[in-house]
């Protein structure tokens, strides 16, 4: 693993700013809100010609008077912990505050380097507001402005000399794991139990959790593994619907779930078991159904259903209306707080990525269709009769089908390709995966 660096400071000094810039894109959210970050990030950064994983956390308040305050604080001194350098951000601007120095005072206790940064460092004033950061006892600050991207060649230098001293710590590398990474995308509504589940597959407390509703705000990707197979698990912000949210951060928020499931394989839609499938929870699996993800339900808080036989057949009822066109969709019931049936939910995650990838070899594939098509013909459009003579998988994640027929193939009416794409399910064990149909109308040879 490369060395590793945290950002710290209290709220609304720009770290997810800074943190933006040096991996390169907007992985986290920024806004005017203080404490908009709450879990902690992690990216590859790039600064000079250091190469590092750097972390974004909260904005520590050591003394937090709330129980919230108090967790995010253990949340970002456990990235802390993990680092080889942290690197304190204060804000130039406002000078130092009595919760700077509270800050550094910690982290003058907790014998890990530290970097000392003045963030928004855009004139002359600024830099001078950042020389009383020498009165925090951390050395020399560094003036720098991340949203504009002033002084990073003097924080590489601040950070050199941390960096090698990892490196020559580290053990050697391990081999490198398969590049076939199931990137894994935990969505629903807010309160349904994402960050729960994902931290119960890690085994251990990596993301802020409790009752309140809407903890996580940003999509957080993390690299795990399971029984072999390498995946990248991405926790996400709960989807509520589109009328009510009203404030930017929070449409903000939604808009990285969204992201999140257009770069995931496989979704994993959390429900409240007690509150059955709600049109909200068909509402986002549509969504990852029409980005062409594979979809599996998972009916969170099942040890609190007390009657589970008519819920489980009520949720597949629901699904089966509101989500005709996939057919049937794995429905995993479990409770993260118990921790049952995590494992059977990862082993349909994987039989559901398998199908998704799936290559059907086109002799098995035109042979299906030849029985279909005797089994019930197609029928005629505008009076001619409609021909489908070949087919042939063109792209896989999801799979596509092409079909080759005459011209009024084309216009085949919907029933029929519903029919031809229920059995090509059934055929091949597509289950859960969306499979797009195209038809092509073939050369005519006599033209």
């Amino acid at each position: 693993m490369p060395p590793t660096v945290a950002i710290i400071g209290r709220p609304n000094v720009g770290k997810s700013t800074l943190f933006n810039r040096l991996v390169g894109r907007r992985r986290a959210l920024v806004d005017d809100t203080p404490g908009v970050t709450r879990d902690r990030l992690e990216g590859r950064a790039r600064l000079s010609d250091l190469r590092f994983r750097l972390l974004d956390t909260a904005g520590l308040e050591p003394d937090g008077r709330d129980d919230l305050a108090r967790r995010l604080a253990r949340q970002s001194l456990k990235a802390l912990e993990e680092a080889d350098v942290g690197l304190f951000l204060i804000d130039a601007r406002t000078g130092i505050t009595p919760l700077d120095e509270e800050i550094a005072d910690l982290l003058r206790r907790q014998h890990k380097p530290v970097v000392l940064a003045a963030n928004k460092c855009e004139g002359r004033e600024a830099e001078s507001l950042a020389l009383e950061a020498f009165a925090l006892g951390l050395g020399e600050p560094v003036p720098l402005s991340a949203e504009h991207g002033l002084g990073l060649e003097e924080l590489a230098e601040a950070l050199r000399p941390y960096l090698a001293a990892a490196e020559e710590r580290a053990p050697p590398a391990a081999p490198a794991e398969s590049p076939d990474r199931i990137r894994l995308a935990i969505v629903g509504r807010p309160n349904t139990g994402k960050s729960s589940l994902v931290n119960r597959l890690l085994g251990e407390e990596r993301l802020l959790t409790g009752p309140e509703p809407g903890l996580t705000r940003d999509a957080v990707d993390l690299d795990w593994s399971w029984q072999g197979r390498a995946f990248t698990l991405v926790d996400t912000a709960g989807l509520r619907k589109r009328a009510r949210i009203v404030r930017r951060l929070e449409r903000a928020s939604a808009s990285a779930s969204v992201r999140a499931i257009e770069r995931a394989d496989v979704v994993v839609l959390m429900v409240d078991a007690t509150a059955a499938l709600e049109k909200q929870d068909t509402a986002i699996a549509n969504l990852a159904l029409e980005r062409g993800k594979a979809l599996v339900v998972a009916a969170n808080k099942w040890d609190l259903v007390e009657a589970p036989q008519a819920c489980l057949k009520e949720i597949r009822h629901r699904i089966g209306h509101r989500l005709g066109q996939i057919g049937t969709v794995p429905v995993i019931t479990l409770s993260v707080l118990a921790g049952r049936n995590l494992d059977r939910l990862m082993r349909t995650v994987c039989e559901l990525y398998d199908r998704w990838d799936r290559r059907i070899p086109t002799g098995p594939l035109n042979r299906w269709l030849a029985e279909a098509v005797a089994r019930h013909p197609p029928p005629t459009v505008g009076g001619r009769r409609s021909k489908i003579r070949y087919a042939t998988q063109v792209k896989a994640r999801p799979p596509e089908i092409l079909l080759f027929g005459n011209r009024p193939a084309r216009d085949l009416p919907a029933s029929y390709r519903r029919y031809l794409l229920g059995d090509l399910r059934r055929q091949f064990d597509l289950a859960g995966v969306p499979v797009r149909l195209e038809f092509r109308v073939g050369d005519n040879p006599y033209a």
